[in-house]
């Protein structure tokens, strides 16, 4: 189809100034985009998505727009929870029991999605060791940070002109020897 075009373009370019010439011969590239049918991907939007599994999330879980799922950090606020980050360690503190172990070192990271109303679902952990690679770590301890982080309910809406958004949010934890040593952001 360019071909053709381009053909068209070089015979209507012998009737047309060289400026007008080139303007039309730069908006090739965008006839691509000019779709109208709608395309259906078997991808997500993004790198990162987290798509519903109906083997690990909660049915009820609704979110208020599926197709645009923001980041945690879309509106400038970064993490928005009730009490702050202080209220979410004092939660682990009360409620995490270390398990020693001096081969329990790296970090687990916990990502999710809050939806508009501030409710929370489609949890994922990913793990890793000192070095950055994939570590498997005693399911007492994994199982415990995500049991606390679902019981986590202080989780605010996100707004961005005055429109609340669903978004992802994540909380990476420090393990050594089996103990929480720091939760970030």
């Amino acid at each position: 189809m360019f071909k053709v075009v381009l053909i068209m373009l070089q015979k209507f370019a012998t009737h047309v100034s060289s400026f007008k010439f080139n303007y039309l011969l730069a908006l090739i590239p965008l006839m691509g985009y000019c779709q109208t049918e709608k395309q259906n991907s078997k991808y997500l939007k993004s790198v990162g998505d987290i798509a519903f599994d109906s083997l690990m999330d909660r049915r009820d879980f609704f979110l208020c727009n599926e197709k645009d799922i923001m980041q945690y950090h879309n509106n400038s606020r970064g993490l928005e929870y009730r009490g702050e980050k202080l209220a979410i360690i004092e939660s682990f503190e009360k409620k995490y029991v270390p398990i020693p172990d001096s081969s329990q070192n790296g970090l687990i990271r916990v990502r999710f999605v809050v939806n508009c109303k501030g409710q929370t679902d489609r949890f994922r952990i990913i793990a890793m060791d000192e070095d950055y690679q994939t570590k498997k770590f005693d399911e007492r301890i994994t199982q415990q940070i995500l049991d606390i982080c679902k019981s986590l309910d202080g989780w605010l809406p996100k707004k961005k002109e005055d429109k609340e958004f669903d978004y992802y949010q994540y909380l990476i934890f420090k393990i050594q020897s089996g103990q929480i040593t720091e939760i970030l952001p």
